[in-house]
């Protein structure tokens, strides 16, 4: 026993010996580390620690860019985005400030845009990268479409299908209006054919969307055909929207004539509460059996509409039509944001967007005003044609402005209700469009 009990303290005595040679070596290695350390903190000039922080200023960044700066997408940007290219689009944001907050242009999406746009463009930070906020909300919401869906479900909480419901004949206002979308389509690629654009199918069916006026289906649609023109088309889909009172007055009076302008429509009858509880529901069973593909977006727009029909869920019904709609729309303004960035945005086909954007509107608003005519020619109760231009999705200011023109003529002839219908009637019209595209070119 004696034995073993001095064995076991030798052995004791053994490691500590090992143990404080060990910890002195330690200590000397980290001597000798915090000595090198303070040596090379030492040895650097103060003017090299002023120079090297004016290198990363984004002024220096922006007059001499980086050779090997990536993009978002990890791909080399050309000295001309990197410099000049972010310059213009910094410049492009302030003119959407200034839209929004001194003209009124959808400043709920054009402000958040914007200032999303000013942030893409911010050198060295990478805040639309992959890893930055701006990157993370658009991998969030808009890679995945759920931003758009959740939109449509406010604006379906927001929306009344009486007027619709209480004169059918009305959707086809709303049918005809997309036809901007079916016509710039075929005239994107015509353009492609020609050689003055290279639009793949699928690019052209995003682009064509925006004859319908429908910011959050362009989106949709655009992140599932063409994310790579996505900022392009939102802010021209947006624009336009903004915009309808200014382009669809000269198209609505160069095709109608005086007196048809002041065409009287009747009373619209009541739409019992029964009728519009099952409206909803009869048109996502349509869209079923007929589009799978647009029943995202009908989905979600008549859940919206039959929570608030339904009376029985206030609360749900205040926050779609309210805070969360509110909120989906700054993050969606972000997300669309961070696509405008030089690289993305200053290119050859961005400008054939925007002009391609316009026609469809154009198209769009003077097709639902023919309609309006041609369906007068039959028997029955006359429409007033200036409803027509209401076919556009941009709920409700295409049907006040189909009102604040019928009013020139007639200070009595209010048509606001009236154009609600064909207005409706167009919000679904394109996202039927929107699937039917998706269908086709997905």
């Amino acid at each position: 026993m004696k034995a073993i009990l001095l064995k076991l303290l030798a052995l004791f005595m053994l490691f500590s010996i090992n143990s404080a040679f060990a910890n002195e070596h330690n200590a000397v290695a980290m001597e000798k580390a915090s000595t090198h350390k303070e040596e090379n903190y030492q040895s650097k000039p103060f003017s090299e620690m002023i120079e090297g922080f004016l290198e990363s200023t984004g002024i220096v960044a922006l007059v001499n860019p980086d050779p090997d700066e990536l993009n978002a997408k990890g791909e080399k940007m050309s000295d001309f985005h990197k410099g000049l290219g972010r310059v213009i689009m910094i410049f492009v944001t302030f003119l959407l400030f200034w839209l929004a907050i001194a003209k009124g242009f959808e400043p709920l999406l054009l402000l958040p845009i914007a200032f999303g746009g000013l942030l893409a463009n911010i050198p060295v930070a990478g805040i639309a990268g992959e890893h930055g906020f701006l990157g993370v909300i658009y991998n969030m919401g808009l890679s995945n479409e759920m931003f758009p869906i959740i939109i449509f479900m406010g604006v379906g909480a927001m929306t009344d299908f009486g007027p619709l419901l209480s004169n059918p004949k009305t959707a086809l206002l709303g049918g005809a209006a997309q036809f901007g979308i079916f016509g710039t389509l075929v005239g994107a690629v015509a353009l492609s054919q020609a050689g003055f654009v290279d639009f793949t199918l699928q690019q052209a069916s995003a682009i064509s969307i925006i004859g319908g006026a429908d910011g959050p289906t362009s989106i949709f649609i655009a992140t599932k055909l063409a994310p790579e023109l996505l900022g392009a088309i939102a802010v021209a889909s947006y624009s336009y929207m903004a915009m309808v009172p200014i382009i669809q007055p000269p198209i609505m009076k160069a095709l109608t004539t005086e007196e048809e302008r002041k065409i009287k429509m009747t009373t619209l009858r009541h739409v019992s509460r029964l009728e519009k509880l099952v409206f909803p529901i009869l048109v996502l069973l349509l869209a079923i059996l007929v589009l799978p593909e647009s029943t995202p977006l009908i989905g979600a727009f008549m859940f919206g509409n039959f929570l608030k029909e339904s009376g029985v869920v206030e609360r749900l019904n205040d926050t779609l039509q309210n805070a969360l709609i509110n909120i989906v729309t700054i993050f969606l303004g972000l997300g669309v944001g961070s696509k405008l960035a030089a690289d993305q945005f200053l290119v050859p086909d961005t400008m054939f967007i925007m002009v391609l954007g316009i026609v469809a509107f154009s198209v769009g608003t003077a097709a639902g005003v023919l309609m309006a005519k041609l369906m007068n020619l039959f028997p029955g109760h006359k429409i007033n044609p200036l409803i027509g231009s209401a076919g556009v999705s941009a709920v409700p200011m295409a049907a006040r402005v189909s009102n604040k023109v019928g009013m020139e003529y007639d200070r009595s002839n209010m048509l606001l209700m009236h154009a609600m219908g064909p207005n409706v009637a167009g919000v679904i019209g394109s996202a039927v469009a929107a699937g039917v595209l998706i269908s086709l070119f997905q």
